[in-house]
Parts: C-alpha cells; structure tokens; sequence
C-alpha cells in the first residue's frame, strides 16, 4: 500500500465500517487481508473477547502475546485455558536475552521505577522489539483498545494507521463499555483472568500493575506512580 493512498484508504475505511460491529469488522479484514493479519493478545478481557470471536471466524489467524519475562502466573495459566477451549494456537514472542541481559546489568533488575525514561527502555525490550518481530509480514494488526480505558485511548478510530509499525490497526471494540465487555464475556462463558476478581481490571507485567480500589480508573493500577496521560508501553504510541 502506497503510503500517499493511506489517509484517503483509512478514511474511505472508517466511512464504510462506521456502523458496523466488531465481528462484521474482523469479517471484513480477516477475510480481505488472510495471511497477512495477525491478532496480538495481551489476555485481557477485550482481548479474550476479540480471541472468542476470531475463533469463530478463522481460527488459523495468527494470534501471538509477548512474554516479557515478568507476567504473572495467572496470565500463563490463561493462554493455556484458552488455546484449550478455541482449540487454536497463541504463538508467544519473548524479548532478546542479550539486550535485557545488558539492561538489568546496567540499571538494575527494577529499573522501571527509577524513571520514566528507564521504565520505556524496560517496554522497549521486553515489549517493543519482539512485537516488531511478530509483526514482520503483516499489514493488519488487530487491537483490543476501547476509547474509554484512558485518556491517551479516547480518540481511536476503529481503522488507523500505525506510523511505528508502518501497517493498519483496527479497533473492532473502540466503542464498547466496560460493562458492555463483561457482559459479552459472561454471556459466552469466555476464559478470563482470575487477577480481574482480585481488583486488577487491567494487566501487565506483575511488577508494574496493581490492584485498584472502587473509585479508582480502570488503569489506574498499570505504571501507578506515573501521571496518566504517561500510561503507554509505546506499543500504542499515537
């Protein structure tokens, strides 16, 4: 795709899907783009959502997570659990031994609290990097970000343009509630999180997620001594 056609493609996109909902979404693009679109699933709610739904759709899409080394068992337990019930395949990319290697010996095992700058080293390497691996060959990405999670979210579209990974990335789940997604997930009987009744309504790596109490936001408890409009990887960097 020429990047000049981009802009008008998206926007011709948007146009066409503005009504449609997320299975007609991922019908479109898991039919139009196969072999070439890949789901990356960090087994959270809406992503164990988007898994059910591929599922029953094309169960051969490719559909990868990234270990970065510092999940949480829960999180193991689930990618087991859910390749179980969709009898599908989750492939796992893991970051570069050397680089993370070279980054603990430099700044510490816990780097990420030191600074903000630390901290996006420690996404790049175990985050960034073997997300851009898993992406090579692929010219969709499919994402489960919903514009109210935060406020850095509030603006996607349900088709953009990745300028860091250079493909389309659609959000068939942009417009849907928190309670809309729970309600889908108890009405299918989807595998979930065991940590979501513990408080934890968003997942990361252990050392940097918490559980948040009643009043707090949703991620709150994700990087929860940065300001908020700083709660990004830079896997969904704008």
């Amino acid at each position: 795709m020429a990047d000049v056609a981009i802009p008008e493609h998206i926007h011709k996109l948007n146009k066409d899907l503005q009504n449609a909902g997320p299975q007609e979404v991922l019908h479109y693009f898991l039919n139009e783009y196969k072999g070439r679109i890949a789901f990356a699933t960090s087994l959270g709610a809406e992503d164990q959502v988007l898994t059910q739904m591929i599922a029953e759709i094309d169960p051969e899409c490719k559909i990868f997570t990234l270990d970065t080394g510092r999940l949480f068992q829960e999180t193991y337990d689930l990618i087991e659990k859910t390749m179980a019930r969709y009898k599908l395949s989750i492939e796992v990319f893991f970051p570069d031994r050397k680089e993370v290697q070279e980054m603990v010996k430099s700044h510490g095992i816990n780097l990420f609290y030191k600074s903000i700058d630390l901290r996006k080293l420690c996404c790049h390497n175990r985050k960034i990097e073997p997300l851009t691996r898993a992406l090579n060959g692929i010219d969709v990405w499919i994402s489960g970000l919903r514009n109210e999670q935060s406020v850095t979210r509030k603006d996607i579209r349900v088709v953009e343009w990745d300028e860091n990974f250079k493909l389309l990335k659609i959000n068939p789940l942009k417009d849907w509630s928190e309670k809309g997604t729970w309600d889908y997930i108890k009405a299918h009987n989807i595998p979930y999180s065991s940590l979501h009744e513990k408080g934890y309504p968003s997942i990361g790596c252990q050392p940097c997620t918490r559980a948040i109490g009643p009043d707090e936001d949703i991620r709150a408890g994700r990087w929860w001594w940065e300001n908020p409009e700083m709660k990004e990887c830079g896997i969904h960097k704008k």
